[in-house]
């Protein structure tokens, strides 16, 4: 049966005193006996941004889906024009608006997280600190490290952001691009976030964790991935020739077989 996806709706989730509306798909919802598995976007990613990916992955897999906004993203509540993102940033929405999210769907157990980039990360510090609401990881292009290349393209993507028309194009993916945009951007850039480093608190993570990268990847090395098999044993590594910083676009059968496998030998 076609994995499809339903139409986008919100849900209203209580975060830090005020209530956001978060943006979010489910993915044959009727395979109730099925996997779930949960989808974090990257930096500027958004239900949308996800394209069709997450629906060949559960048609594939036969897997339930959710995709969703995190604030900021999407159709999901904008970030307000005076909020500043701190360092903390992927804290929060791994410890507070991840489950808050959950808990508004009723979603009980423990789904699949599939993260890329920055969602990547979330699952990490999700995992970390509720081991018992994560079956395991897929990750994309993690990040537990900041490391040159990631901010001198992040800086590039500044530039593009002013200058050319990338502001329009992701008009298509978030309501309010500037939203969406600033949040990310000017939190990576700042001097501060340098020594933002989270190694030492994915120790504590017991799931099963595919972890994915491309050797062609302008926002990261392979130092990100392999870091994470040093901390977490029975790590599963994934380097992909020809492959930049999303997978699931440059090679999306690669990572749709690598992950339908690891599921179903984890879940055996």
């Amino acid at each position: 049966m076609t994995a499809v996806a339903d139409t986008p709706r919100k849900v209203s989730v209580a975060w830090r005193q005020r209530t956001v509306e978060v943006e979010y798909a489910w993915i044959a919802p009727e395979r109730t006996a099925a996997p779930l598995v949960v989808f974090l976007h990257e930096g500027l990613g958004s239900v949308a941004m996800w394209k069709d990916f997450p629906q060949r992955l559960c048609e594939e897999g036969e897997f339930r889906g959710l995709v969703f906004s995190r604030p900021g993203y999407g159709r999901s509540t904008p970030r307000a024009a005076d909020e500043v993102w701190g360092v903390d940033f992927m804290h929060q929405q791994a410890h507070e608006v991840v489950p808050a999210f959950l808990d508004a769907l009723g979603v009980r157990g423990a789904p699949w997280l599939f993260g890329h980039s920055d969602g990547a990360s979330i699952a990490l510090l999700f995992a970390a600190r509720f081991p018992e609401r994560a079956r395991g990881l897929v990750l994309l292009a993690p990040h537990t490290f900041v490391e040159d290349v990631t901010v001198e393209n992040i800086e590039r993507t500044k530039d593009a952001y002013l200058h050319t028309d990338l502001a329009y194009k992701l008009c298509r993916y978030h309501d309010d691009p500037g939203s969406a945009f600033w949040g990310w951007n000017r939190i990576w850039l700042d001097p501060a976030f340098r020594a933002w480093n989270i190694e030492s608190e994915i120790a504590a993570i017991r799931a099963p964790v595919l972890a994915i990268q491309g050797l062609d990847d302008e926002y990261g090395t392979l130092a990100q991935i392999r870091g994470i098999a040093q901390q977490v044993p029975g790590t599963r590594l994934l380097e992909l020739p020809a492959c930049a910083h999303s997978p699931h676009r440059d090679q999306p059968g690669a990572v749709i077989a690598a992950t339908v496998a690891f599921i179903a030998a984890s879940d055996s």
